[in-house]
């Protein structure tokens, strides 16, 4: 069996705590009092970053509390708005919110990236499906008919999901029904094949294939000299062997490190819905990722297993009747081809029953484990997720330039993702844009004639941003405390 490999573009989220980043950045600077000046940089970094977004989160959060499943309709009704001014800020709600995904580094799932996670299975054997009359159809069509995006998923009317950063997910167990599964479908397979059935069978997926060239197992970049390559070890692709059927074998399959999914319920004729649902997931994989659509139906058996069932029936009993008109009916054989059909309906069952009770397991996972948080938790921490990142970008880029000197912004970028690559051992795409751009707003990073960037040096730096507003609210409060033993001692 060849590997099933997943080609992967790189992330800008820059995978290391801010800690981490400024206490290995100051230790590599010789001077004691350079180290000093740069600690103290890094927090004014921060304090005016987190100043420029106040009040952009501040309009998020206050919109959201309309829109908030728990007690927005309370709020709505006491606004005594009309529907047509709630409409306009729904809309603002989503423009804030995809503004604030986009700074957080999250993306939308496109419908190719959907394509590929689905071309493959982990955990969850079983067709999951949304019942999509229980959502909304109109908040999200509105947004996108305003803001149009590339390669939407089909689904994209009613929910949406974001994703940011992968990592890799390893199971290990004995897996014995998920293995006679497999030699099962394989038997299926051969007995297609020797049958000719297969034809039929495989023109339904033949179509959709030819009908989607593009599909492949890969999520296409734009850059591709650096992508991440991650191989997917399924019970599919196992060679049958007495040991492998006999021992522990592992599976692995890439996960998207941080999943949101936002949605709305439909409404009522009595009552309209206005609630905006945002949940938050973690670490789930690929081919698992149905755990996180929202509305789920039941499973049942699929139609491909009601057909391969009648068509398994039919089968044997012709055959059966085959066998019992010959002039010499071999016991044997009769015994065989029915043991086969009972077999056979007996898996379809068993495996369906022991794929509920692994769906159910991953459900209840989901809920206490890989569910982060929702609703107003989840935007407060997309909100410290946005300047976080943007201070680790601003706080790199200008050690760089510190270190290196000169440099155009090509530059800039690579030694930016070397560093990160060779101090810390990590991988991303480095957003040098973004992080220039705010250096040469706080007035501490400048161009020459021919369009190199250049930084102050630290104390300068300093002292061109100025003593922050954290830092006369800490000195204030540690005046009150030093203070306070001696009107205690006058006491």
């Amino acid at each position: 069996m060849g590997k099933d490999v997943i080609r992967l573009e790189r992330e800008a989220v820059i995978p290391i705590l801010k800690p981490k980043l400024i206490m290995t950045l100051a230790n590599l600077i010789q001077h004691t009092s350079d180290r000093a000046e740069f600690l103290k940089l890094c927090k004014r970094f921060e304090s005016i970053i987190r100043s420029w977004y106040f009040l952009q989160f501040e309009d998020l959060m206050q919109l959201y509390s309309l829109f908030d499943p728990v007690n927005g309709a309370q709020k709505l009704e006491q606004q005594n708005l009309s529907d047509e001014e709630v409409d306009i800020l729904e809309q603002n709600f989503l423009n804030h919110l995809f503004k604030v995904m986009e700074k957080s580094n999250f993306k939308v799932s496109s419908q190719e990236e959907i394509e590929v996670a689905h071309s493959g299975q982990y955990l969850l054997n079983l067709p999951i499906t949304v019942d999509e009359s229980k959502l909304d159809k109109k908040l999200l069509k509105k947004y996108f008919l305003e803001h149009p995006h590339e390669n939407l998923p089909e689904f994209s009317d009613k929910y949406i999901i974001f994703r940011r950063g992968i990592g890799i997910d390893r199971t290990t167990d004995y897996f014995f029904m998920e293995k006679v599964d497999v030699i099962i479908s394989r038997l299926w397979a051969w007995l297609l094949r020797i049958t000719r059935l297969h034809y039929i069978f495989s023109r339904k997926s033949s179509q959709r294939l030819q009908n989607d060239p593009k599909k492949t197992d890969e999520i296409k970049t734009e850059g591709g000299e650096a992508d991440l390559f991650v191989e997917r070890i399924r019970l599919e692709n196992m060679e049958l062997s007495m040991r492998n059927l006999l021992s522990k074998i592992t599976i692995q399959e890439p996960t998207f490190d941080r999943m949101i999914v936002v949605y709305r319920r439909a409404g009522t004729k009595a009552k309209t819905e206005r609630g905006v649902y945002v949940k938050h997931f973690k670490n789930i994989p690929m081919a698992d990722m149905e755990i996180v659509l929202p509305e789920k139906k039941n499973p049942s058996l699929t139609p491909m297993d009601w057909v391969k069932f009648l068509v398994s029936a039919v089968l044997g009993l012709v055959a059966l009747a085959g066998s019992l008109e010959m002039p010499k009916a071999d016991f044997w054989v009769i015994i065989a081809i029915f043991s086969g059909l009972i077999g056979y309906c007996a898996k379809i069952y068993l495996t369906f029953q022991a794929n509920m009770a692994t769906y159910q397991n991953l459900i209840t996972q989901s809920m206490y484990d890989k569910q982060l948080d929702s609703g107003r938790g989840t935007l407060l921490h997309l909100c410290d997720d946005v300047i976080q990142q943007e201070v680790k970008e601003v706080i790199i880029s200008f050690f760089i330039l510190m270190e290196q000197g000169k440099a155009t912004k090509n530059d800039l970028d690579l030694q930016c993702e070397e560093l990160i690559t060779e101090e810390f051992g990590g991988n991303c795409d480095f957003d040098v844009d973004d992080a220039v751009q705010k250096l040469e707003k706080m007035g501490v990073v400048a161009r020459d004639s021919i369009g190199r960037y250049y930084c102050q040096s630290l104390k300068r730096a300093n002292e061109t941003i100025g003593t922050t507003t954290d830092e006369l609210v800490l000195k204030a409060a540690q005046g009150r405390t030093l203070h306070l033993p001696a009107r205690q001692a006058e006491r």
